[in-house]
């Protein structure tokens, strides 16, 4: 690493994953509430999604003046190309932030074992420690073939130090159980089990190592590399508008950018993000009421007022997404 980030050691690193939609920004976004006033934390956030907008989301409710520093890295699995999109973004983050406590959110679709790798790499050992890893599940999926036959939905109940059964309060009687049994079959002997709604975690349950640190076979094949340009940061086209698309682990997503001279009827844009049928959304737009993040799992959409935002984002995940929706967005502008 550089001179210039020499006095960066042992920075307490804790990965927060999860399949899609659990809750994994909530709770990111409840444990900063109890950040000590005094500390300069960061989170690297990865999505599936080329456009993304976990950044936005995360800017427009924590400043850097609050001393939470936020990069993201979109475009699929961030250890790919051996890692390199991840440890530039993260060689970055840790430069500017200095951090007291990094997290790490890897999106849904990703492989926590390989991100474990490149974290626990002879290049990051003395940088970082790395701290327990909390793994997000409903356990009213356990129900679901797609699910517990997902390769990536197993591997991080796998490597998980504790299981987070997140949104007891949708649970019929006998999920608590059932995500006991499920976790005693996947997860290592020691794994700890609690149970929380709206990813409220305390704090304690992140510190303390983690034993997942041998390194382990990168066994899985994308079609994302390092040197690909990222649709986030393309330029804008004089038309204002920008899609993305990537494709892998059996879902598909597809995003947009909208120039920031694009304003967006707030009233028509709730109905038409309330009305969609998808895996997942997430959003960032300016609106004629202000700048609005939203966020979508299984038909519960959140709509949450933000400070700012660069530019209108939206990013979909669903088996098959359908592309015409661009023009429903565009029928929602102000006029």
């Amino acid at each position: 690493m550089s001179s210039d980030n020499s006095a960066i050691l042992s920075v307490p690193t804790n990965i927060i994953t999860g399949f899609l939609g659990v809750g994994k920004t909530t709770a990111i976004l409840h444990l900063m509430k109890n950040k000590p006033e005094n500390e300069r934390w960061a989170v690297l956030v990865n999505e599936f999604g080329e456009i993304g907008v976990d950044g936005s989301l995360f800017q427009g409710q924590h400043s850097e003046r609050e001393k939470v520093f936020i990069q993201e890295v979109p475009g699929g699995c961030m250890c790919c190309a051996a890692g390199l999109p991840m440890q530039i973004a993260l060689n970055q983050l840790l430069i500017e932030a200095k951090p007291d406590r990094l997290l790490i959110e890897p999106t849904g679709l990703g492989h926590p074992k390989e991100v474990l790798e490149v974290l626990s790499s002879e290049h990051y050992r003395d940088v970082l420690s790395l701290q327990k890893t909390l793994t997000l599940v409903d356990a009213r999926k356990l129900s679901e073939a797609r699910y517990t036959h997902h390769d990536t939905f197993n591997q991080q109940i796998a490597i998980a130090d504790t299981v987070v059964g997140n949104k007891l309060d949708l649970y019929a009687e006998g999920d608590k159980a059932l995500l006991e049994a499920y976790v005693k079959k996947h997860a290592h002997p020691d794994v700890n089990v609690l149970f929380t709604r709206h990813g409220q975690i305390d704090f304690k349950e992140f510190e303390g190592e983690t034993y997942m640190t041998q390194p382990h076979a990168h066994d899985h094949h994308h079609h994302h590399h390092g040197s690909k340009s990222l649709a986030s940061e393309a330029p804008m086209p004089e038309s204002g508008v920008l899609m993305a698309k990537n494709k892998g682990e059996g879902f598909e997503s597809v995003g947009w950018r909208f120039s920031p001279d694009k304003v967006f009827d707030r009233k028509k844009l709730s109905l038409l993000l309330h009305d969609l049928d998808v895996e997942r959304m997430k959003a960032v737009f300016i609106t004629d009421d202000g700048v609005f993040g939203y966020n979508l799992s299984e038909s519960n959409m959140l709509e949450m007022e933000l400070d700012d935002c660069v530019e209108s984002r939206i990013e979909l995940i669903a088996q098959v997404v359908d592309v015409s929706f661009e023009d429903k967005l565009m029928g929602c502008l102000s006029s």
